[in-house]
């Protein structure tokens, strides 16, 4: 069984990697993944919930630098919050920031040194994007191969009569977030999960796995 080494940073909870041992296993190769999260509770929990993979506390932007030419396939979910929408809405009410721009060096450095597969994942920001990416679900998708139309069936929770929001993503993703006791907001974690359904759609295309409900669907970006 061929041995397929994966690197997923800015790891969090694993809401990407949740769904990505069915999909190794339907492309007959051993999965190998070493997570990267700077945040050393949810590092715990991640290890908690993926005893297997290789959990490590560190700068991912730094580790993606040192550590790439390691892995098959590399998966980035950098911070989102200086590229978010959010911040138009609230430029008059708080102390606003530069955009992040380690975001466009992993695309680039990405882009240009990786010799596998990789994805850079972010919210639609409010600004144009600086690199052309590919739009799914109110997220962007930077990827050297194609991605399907379609990534998730699953519609996001309506939070409109909803008191217990972190209760109903607890749900959305299969995951208690009250589990976390770390410095930052259960909420603001639960909300940047990635859903678990687009990780296994996006590895899938990354392995070129076909599900037989997607056989239809031929039209790519």
């Amino acid at each position: 069984m061929k041995q397929y080494k994966v690197l997923n940073l800015y790891a969090c909870l694993g809401g990407n990697r949740y769904k990505w041992n069915d999909v190794a296993e339907q492309a007959n190769v051993n999965l190998q993944v070493t997570a990267v999260e700077l945040d050393e509770e949810l590092a715990r929990l991640y290890q908690e919930r993926f005893p297997n993979d290789n959990v490590i506390v560190a700068d991912a932007h730094q580790y993606l630098l040192d550590h790439y030419k390691e892995f098959d396939f590399i998966w980035s979910s950098p911070p989102c919050p200086t590229h978010s929408r959010f911040n138009i809405s609230m430029k008059t009410k708080r102390k606003m920031l530069y955009p992040d721009m380690k975001l466009y060096e992993e695309i680039i450095f990405l882009d240009n040194y990786f010799d596998g597969k990789y994805v850079v994942e972010n919210v639609i920001p409010f600004y144009t994007p600086l690199i052309a990416a590919k739009e799914r679900n109110r997220h962007l998708y930077w990827t050297n191969f194609n991605l399907p139309n379609v990534v998730s069936d699953r519609k996001n929770p309506d939070f409109s009569r909803v008191k217990d929001v972190v209760g109903v993503m607890s749900k959305f993703h299969n995951y208690d977030f009250t589990k976390y006791q770390g410095q930052q907001s259960s909420l603001k974690i639960s909300r940047n999960l990635v859903d678990y359904e687009a990780g296994r759609t996006i590895f899938e295309a990354a392995l070129n796995i076909q599900r037989k409900k997607d056989i239809k669907q031929t039209e790519l970006f």
